[in-house]
Protein backbone atom coordinates (compact mmCIF):
# COMPACT_ATOMS: atom_id res chain seq x y z
CA UNK A 1 0.00 0.00 0.00
CA UNK A 2 2.84 2.40 0.80
CA UNK A 3 4.44 1.79 -2.60
CA UNK A 4 1.17 2.67 -4.33
CA UNK A 5 0.98 6.05 -2.56
CA UNK A 6 4.56 6.88 -3.51
CA UNK A 7 3.87 5.95 -7.13
CA UNK A 8 0.70 8.06 -7.17
CA UNK A 9 2.54 11.07 -5.72
CA UNK A 10 5.35 10.82 -8.25
CA UNK A 11 2.78 10.49 -11.06
CA UNK A 12 1.02 13.60 -9.76
CA UNK A 13 4.31 15.51 -9.61
CA UNK A 14 5.22 14.40 -13.12
CA UNK A 15 1.83 15.44 -14.47
CA UNK A 16 2.08 18.79 -12.67
CA UNK A 17 5.56 19.38 -14.07
CA UNK A 18 4.37 18.39 -17.53
CA UNK A 19 1.40 20.75 -17.19
CA UNK A 20 3.76 23.63 -16.36
CA UNK A 21 5.98 22.73 -19.31
CA UNK A 22 2.96 22.63 -21.62
CA UNK A 23 1.78 26.00 -20.29
CA UNK A 24 5.19 27.63 -20.84
CA UNK A 25 5.37 26.19 -24.35
CA UNK A 26 1.88 27.49 -25.15
CA UNK A 27 2.76 30.93 -23.80
CA UNK A 28 5.85 31.07 -26.01
CA UNK A 29 3.79 30.13 -29.06
CA UNK A 30 1.19 32.80 -28.31
CA UNK A 31 3.80 35.49 -27.61
CA UNK A 32 5.42 34.75 -30.96
CA UNK A 33 2.07 35.55 -32.64
CA UNK A 34 1.81 39.01 -31.07
CA UNK A 35 2.40 41.95 -33.38
CA UNK A 36 4.47 44.30 -31.25
CA UNK A 37 4.28 48.04 -31.96
CA UNK A 38 7.29 49.90 -33.26
CA UNK A 39 9.07 52.40 -31.04
CA UNK A 40 7.42 55.36 -32.79
CA UNK A 41 3.94 53.81 -32.54
CA UNK A 42 4.50 53.17 -28.87
CA UNK A 43 5.74 56.72 -28.25
CA UNK A 44 2.81 58.25 -30.17
CA UNK A 45 0.26 56.12 -28.34
CA UNK A 46 1.81 57.01 -24.99
CA UNK A 47 1.63 60.72 -25.80
CA UNK A 48 -2.02 60.38 -26.82
CA UNK A 49 -2.84 58.61 -23.55
CA UNK A 50 -1.04 61.21 -21.44
CA UNK A 51 -2.73 64.10 -23.25
CA UNK A 52 -6.16 62.49 -22.88
CA UNK A 53 -5.59 61.88 -19.16
CA UNK A 54 -4.71 65.56 -18.70
CA UNK A 55 -7.71 66.76 -20.75
CA UNK A 56 -10.18 64.50 -18.94
CA UNK A 57 -8.69 65.47 -15.56
CA UNK A 58 -9.16 69.15 -16.35
CA UNK A 59 -12.73 68.50 -17.53
CA UNK A 60 -13.61 66.54 -14.38
CA UNK A 61 -12.01 69.27 -12.24
CA UNK A 62 -14.09 71.98 -13.93
CA UNK A 63 -17.32 69.99 -13.61
CA UNK A 64 -16.54 69.22 -9.97
CA UNK A 65 -15.88 72.89 -9.19
CA UNK A 66 -19.07 73.99 -10.98
CA UNK A 67 -21.20 71.43 -9.16
CA UNK A 68 -19.63 72.39 -5.83
CA UNK A 69 -20.48 76.05 -6.40
CA UNK A 70 -24.02 75.14 -7.50
CA UNK A 71 -24.53 72.91 -4.46
CA UNK A 72 -23.21 75.61 -2.08
CA UNK A 73 -25.51 78.20 -3.70
CA UNK A 74 -28.46 75.83 -3.29
CA UNK A 75 -27.61 75.25 0.36
CA UNK A 76 -27.38 79.05 0.95
CA UNK A 77 -30.77 79.58 -0.71
CA UNK A 78 -32.50 76.83 1.24
CA UNK A 79 -30.72 77.23 4.57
Amino acid sequence: MRAELTTEKSAERTSAIQAVRDYVRDVRVEVSKVSWPSRTELRDSTIVVIVMVVVISIFIGIVDRALSFAFEALIRMVG
